[in-house]
């Protein structure tokens, strides 16, 4: 949104008098904030495919339920990546989930063609917001530093997939130093391009594109606008599919963003509601897997006569939700 600067000049200019009046509109006054994107909230279409009050007419036709999510009980899920050729020709989704206060994060594996758990990878404790898989490496978000900023790990995918066939608990450790980055709320991968961008509930904020180096070396490349609440993002089919949730009674949403698109500000960009507490979105051979935190006791189990301690949750989903991600633009 760019400032309109006007300016008004008058002038009369007589022989014993010159008058001339300039009045500026100052810029801060002129400088309006984004309006909000508007998101599709018709109701309708069958929710019965998951708990609680139905999303919106677009999520349920576009939607149904996929594999169910592992862990749960005290583990919380949180990112989701696709993970190619982890075994020879064998793809693999992957799902972080972090636990109780000083118990170790968790990567688990799903296979996406049955729906079974493929193994377990203990790391670092850590809130794990987001997974990717590019150039040879697993990034996972890290701990935040003390002064608030974000940071990313890098494990290299031989090690991962070693330990995911072992799964016998031992403690997966990282290559190098945590990356220290703007925002690791989220994670997404396109090729040699990891994604990283900050969660923010009260307004829009923003993420960063990263160069891989074969090493595992990131360099910092273009900044882009991410919707307000964003918890996940998937790159595919020519857009950025982002996933925005924030509390236990609230409609998540999903944003169609052209990809490339620097600021989401555009004609284009498409949004409808999803049930409550959606986390990572990943893309798989044309489909789209969405995760969702709610099916863990800590949002599973809240008691909801009159919503004390906490509001009810809106939906309680323990499985993936699956789509076809070259329908997700059109409503």
């Amino acid at each position: 949104m760019k400032s309109a600067l006007r300016t008004t000049a008058t002038a009369a200019v007589g022989t014993a008098l010159a008058l001339s009046t300039v009045t500026f509109v100052p810029v801060s006054a002129a400088v309006a904030a984004p309006a909000a994107i508007s998101c599709n909230t018709d109701a309708g279409g069958d929710s019965g495919f998951y708990d609680g009050a139905s999303a919106g007419e677009v999520y349920n036709g576009k939607f149904s339920r996929g594999p169910g999510i592992p862990g749960l009980g005290s583990y919380v899920p949180q990112g989701l990546t696709t993970w190619h050729g982890w075994d020879g020709d064998e793809d693999l989704l992957l799902i972080t989930e972090y636990g109780p206060d000083g118990q170790h994060a968790r990567i688990y594996g799903v296979d996406p063609a049955t729906g079974e758990r493929a193994g377990t990878v203990n790391i670092a404790e850590s809130h794990v917001g987001g997974i990717a898989v590019a150039r040879g490496w697993v990034f996972v978000s890290g701990r935040q530093t003390g002064d608030g900023g974000h940071t990313i790990r890098k494990y290299k995918t031989s090690e991962v997939a070693q330990a995911l066939k072992a799964d016998d608990g031992t403690v997966l450790a990282q290559t190098g130093e945590a990356r220290e980055v703007y925002g690791a709320s989220f994670l997404a991968a396109d090729g040699d391009t990891l994604y990283a961008g900050k969660f923010n509930d009260s307004g829009r904020d923003s993420m960063h594109a990263y160069a891989v180096a074969a090493d595992g070396t990131l360099t910092t490349g273009t900044k882009y606008e991410v919707p307000t609440k964003t918890q996940g993002l998937s790159v595919a089919a020519g857009h950025f599919f982002y996933s925005t949730s924030y509390g236990r009674p609230n409609r998540s949403n999903i944003y169609v963003v052209d990809e490339g698109a620097t600021d989401i500000d555009v004609a284009s960009t498409k949004c409808f509601r999803a049930p409550s507490l959606t986390e990572g979105i990943t893309d798989h051979d044309g489909t789209t897997y969405l995760l969702f935190e709610s099916g863990a006791d800590e949002y599973a189990d809240t008691a909801c006569s009159g919503g004390a301690p906490d509001p009810c949750t809106r939906n309680v989903i323990p499985n993936l939700h699956t789509a076809k991600t070259s329908a997700l633009p059109d409503f």
